[in-house]
């Protein structure tokens, strides 16, 4: 059995993984060079993390993909009571979305995407198997489409409490992806986008003034250059520094002078893009989109309905990581905190993106017997 399952391994998926955290790591070492105490610890424990997120991986490449509805049960139910707890916790940048104990944080609407793919890809594959049965029960249909709106909305709101509006898009993108392998019909599609538009006007002004000032500031940073403003300016400036080549690690004067913010986790791709240049920016861009065609390769060859959910749900979840934190430290896209799987410092969001993998791995190697990845 072990010997098909290797054989049967993404090893590509494997080999760009790795590729990206190594580039990360060199990042976060550099990001953290410059700290006043010397306690230039993140990249050791980011090396740590990466060790406990590969043997679990590892674990989960081995299971039968039987008991991922168990664990989607349980992460989804202890999730949602933290996503609760957590709400009376001290607030961290403006948001109440940690647990910290001593040095060690966690995050729960991380591992609560996890949750949330795996029972929405249960509950849509119930849905898809009522709907295509010769006697189609309208009633069943009825109860499975409420508990789907339910499994969403839920820690959603609870999300936008924080608030943590980066982290609730994802919950967004990863339920559009599946509502797309569902078969959501087009034209439903175009009337959101379309009443979206129409309704942005209105929702502007009914927003509060500090959501119309980051509003105003994404369009034109300049208006708060020193406030709002300030992280995009010295993520562009960042970026624009390091040319072709870079001006070579722990040579950036953004980064090592500690003009740019966050930027062992937010902003890793700006230490990057300005240490390591164009070059390897776009070695970045390229290892990812090669990491969502191999996840995209595995939703469509999974074995059965419910694991090729789940693989679209995953594709879903790492899309917007990486169009939206690459958006934002280039000025295209506002600034989320959301950070860049792999890359980017921290240990809930690389055990996120880990299990994910190990998920992946667990498909890809299971997949349909007539199909052989490239």
């Amino acid at each position: 059995m072990f010997k098909n399952l290797l054989k049967n391994t993404d090893y590509i998926l494997i080999i760009t993984i790795v590729a990206l955290f190594i580039i990360g790591v060199f990042g976060i070492y550099s990001a953290g060079y410059g700290d006043v105490d010397g306690a230039n610890t993140e990249y050791q424990k980011q090396i740590m993390w990466f060790g406990i997120v590969c043997l679990m991986a590892i674990f989960l490449w081995a299971i039968d993909t039987s008991m991922f509805a168990f664990m989607g049960y349980v992460l989804y139910g202890i999730n949602l009571i933290l996503l609760i707890l957590v709400l009376t916790m001290p607030s961290v940048f403006g948001a109440t979305s940690w647990f910290r104990i001593g040095s060690i944080s966690y995050q729960p609407s991380e591992i609560m995407k996890i949750g949330y793919i795996i029972c929405a890809a249960k509950v849509m594959t119930m849905y898809m198997e009522n709907k295509e049965s010769p006697q189609p029960n309208k009633k069943k249909n009825i109860i499975i489409l409420t508990i789907m709106i339910a499994l969403f909305v839920v820690p959603l709101f609870l999300i936008i409490l924080q608030p943590d509006f980066g982290t609730a898009l994802v919950f967004v993108m990863i339920t559009a992806f599946m509502l797309f392998k569902l078969g959501i019909k087009y034209r439903y599609i175009l009337i959101g986008i379309l009443l979206a538009i129409i309704l942005l006007p209105l929702v502007y002004n009914f927003l509060p003034s500090h959501a119309k000032t980051r509003i105003d500031v994404f369009l034109n940073p300049e208006l708060d250059p020193l406030g709002d403003g300030y992280n995009a300016i010295q993520s562009k400036i960042a970026v624009g520094a390091g040319m072709f080549l870079g001006t070579g690690l722990l040579k950036g004067s953004q980064t090592q002078y500690g003009y740019l913010p966050v930027q062992s986790s937010d902003f890793i791709f700006s230490v990057i893009s300005e240490e390591m240049g164009f070059v390897i920016s776009v070695l970045v861009v390229i290892l990812y989109l090669i990491l969502l065609l191999r996840l995209l390769k595995t939703a469509s060859y999974a074995k059965d309905m419910f694991t090729s959910f789940v693989a679209i749900g995953i594709v879903g979840m790492f899309s917007f990581h990486f169009i939206e934190n690459i958006g934002m430290t280039i000025g295209l896209l506002p600034i989320t905190g959301v950070p860049l799987p792999f890359v980017s410092y921290g240990g809930s969001n690389l055990l996120t993106s880990g299990i994910a993998i190990g998920i992946i791995l667990n498909i890809s190697a299971r997949k349909n017997k007539d199909v052989m990845f490239g």
